[in-house]
């Protein structure tokens, strides 16, 4: 009996310029977006958000302040820009007549002195890890992405978006030892291959593997882009949401009275301290420079 040429259910299939899976339908480009000009002023609405646009280097890039502003508001700075580097957005730094433009826009306050601009695909991005739900792109059940990383000698392997139902999920098949590795252990799994170049990892942060994994095709199409930046959207924290306070609640606060304090030497000055911040018991010596600045 001769076999099936098609794939059996445990085959895997390597993305490939020609592969013809269909995801999503994607957002058609604006009418006149070839005839950008250098610096034209636009409005983009994210969101149900106005947003003010401005053309850099040909491309239409929004002002990542004005978003963190409206949209992110409830966000804090650390929280943005983390989300940021993780999903591997890259702020394009304005120039002082950008900057003035942007203002007078009312994107920026008088005050601000720099400002970053990142894509409109970006911006989507990153709002909708802190925003929306990050689902999973419809990509077939066999389907895998051919993914590398350089981190040490390097190594190459399958990224199955079937199996990657966690943040620890073993989902890539090292493509030389058959082994499944989880997203932030694979970038620590290399191989030694004669044509291999050793590459000093950085600080050992499991976190970072969204921008030490890339896709091993370095002129993929939009669409197999668009999902591999989806698939690394995912459990990167953007499901949580953050409590909005309540109307009239407080945090807890302790009235003064109840504050015990301790008094510290420090050669000709003398230092008031709640003892609330060392507990019942000292925890270690304590410094303090000749600037009052504690070390």
């Amino acid at each position: 009996m001769a076999s099936s040429p098609l794939p059996g259910p445990n085959d895997i299939l390597l993305a490939s310029p020609s592969s013809a899976f269909q995801p999503e339908a994607l957002s058609q480009p604006r009418p006149g977006h070839a005839n950008l000009k250098p610096n034209q002023v636009g409005q983009v609405i994210l969101y149900g958000i106005p947003i003010v646009s401005l053309v850099i280097d040909g491309q239409e890039r929004l002002c990542l302040a004005q978003i963190s502003n409206t949209l992110l508001k409830n966000f804090s700075y650390n929280e943005i820009h983390n989300r940021r580097v993780a999903l591997g957005i890259t702020c394009v730094q304005c120039t002082p007549v950008q900057l003035e433009i942007l203002r007078r826009a009312g994107a920026m306050p008088i005050s601000s002195r720099r400002c970053g601009m990142i894509t409109k695909r970006e911006a989507e991005r990153l709002c909708k890890s802190f925003l929306g739900e990050n689902r999973p792109p419809k990509l077939p059940d066999n389907f895998a992405f051919d993914v590398s990383h350089e981190c040490a000698w390097g190594c190459r392997g399958s990224f199955i978006p079937a199996r990657y139902n966690s943040s620890r999920a073993k989902c890539i098949k090292c493509s030389y030892c058959n082994m499944y590795f989880s997203p932030n252990k694979f970038i620590f799994h290399s191989h030694r291959t004669p044509d291999a170049k050793y590459t000093q990892p950085d600080a050992a942060n499991f976190n970072s593997w969204r921008r030490h994994l890339k896709l091993t095709d370095k002129s993929p199409q939009d669409e197999l882009v668009f999902a591999w930046e989806d698939v690394k959207a995912m459990f990167n924290g953007g499901s949580r949401k953050r409590a909005l306070p309540q109307p009239g609640a407080h945090p807890a606060c302790h009235p003064l009275s109840s504050i015990r304090t301790r008094t510290i030497a420090f050669s000709s000055q003398t230092l008031m301290l709640p003892e609330e911040i060392f507990g019942e018991k000292d925890q270690g010596n304590c410094t303090v420079n000749e600037d009052n600045t504690w070390f």
